[in-house]
């Protein structure tokens, strides 16, 4: 009973935190330029979307691993919806880019945590996961 317990609290903790990085995200997209270090390169501001996404939507996969369709079209409205902020705030821009780069990082999650099947891109599957109490994904 206290493993079972122990579990819970461990996902109600990773789920705050996850939360809390999706909401330091929204804060950094839509702070104004000025605050922000300007890129050296035009692509590094494409990987950083992409990173972002990757590491936000594995974490998700993580949390909800029986869901990977769902997880994959709540970040990509996520991606879009930081857009039409960005675009409704004025001091930012949005750009069809950015939400290619989010949706890049959407799928490298996917395939990382096994919620794709390559072999048939229009299936997804659940995650396979042996320690799945854990919502740990085994590195094999």
């Amino acid at each position: 009973m206290r493993e079972r317990a122990a579990l819970t609290r461990f996902r109600q903790l990773a789920l705050a935190a996850w939360g809390l990085a999706m909401g330091l995200v929204t804060v950094l997209a839509l702070l104004p330029i000025e605050h922000l270090q300007m890129p050296v390169f035009e692509w590094w501001d494409k990987a950083q979307h992409a990173l972002a996404f990757v590491v936000l939507t594995g974490w998700a996969l993580l949390l909800w691993p029986y869901g990977p369709m769902r997880v994959a079209l709540s970040m990509m409205a996520y991606g879009a919806g930081l857009e039409l902020a960005q675009w409704a705030v004025g001091w930012r821009f949005a750009e069809w880019a950015d939400l290619a780069a989010d949706a890049v990082g959407v799928f490298v999650a996917g395939v990382w945590c096994g919620g794709y099947d390559l072999s048939n891109p229009w299936a997804l599957k659940a995650i396979p996961n042996d320690c799945m109490q854990l919502y740990v994904r085994p590195i094999c």
